[in-house]
């Protein structure tokens, strides 16, 4: 069994300046879409941005993941719970899946609380693709508001 994971992060690009506090939090705590991971040891092999809308970095970013030794890419939160969420998110799942054979995950820490009500009182997640895309990252009520 291996029991490390080496990941990269791809972040949206409207929060470039985003030191990673929250994802890195939830990656030493196994938070989030981290949980996963519990029983391994995790490796960052790369953090970048998507390069902004409509994503132009998604085309050249997982292939240096890649040879940095990733093998799963996590999709930030970030592109979730900003406002309005991503709408190409979907488009770089399956693109870098596609093109680059490595897993995507869409999510890194845990849905903060103060984004899940906004976005539940908008009815922005209602959709069944949306549910799953945020599946890895809702979390309960306590784990949601630790990360506000």
């Amino acid at each position: 069994m291996n029991n490390k994971v080496k990941i990269g992060i791809i972040i949206c690009d409207r929060y470039k300046s985003c030191a990673g506090g929250k994802c890195f939090r939830a990656v030493k705590e196994r938070a989030g879409a981290f949980d996963v991971y519990k029983d391994k040891d995790v490796e960052l092999v790369g953090y970048t941005t998507c390069g902004g809308c409509p994503g132009g970095n998604i085309e050249y970013a997982p292939e240096e993941l890649k040879k940095n030794g990733a093998e799963v890419i996590h999709l930030a939160t970030g592109m979730v719970v900003g406002y309005p969420p991503c709408p190409y998110i979907a488009d770089f799942k399956n693109f870098i899946e596609t093109k680059y054979k490595l897993k995507v995950v869409v999510g890194t820490h845990p849905i903060p609380e103060k984004y899940y009500l906004a976005h539940s009182e908008m009815n922005t997640w209602t959709t069944t693709e949306w549910r799953e895309l945020i599946n890895p990252t809702l979390k309960d009520k306590e784990v949601r508001l630790a990360y506000d």
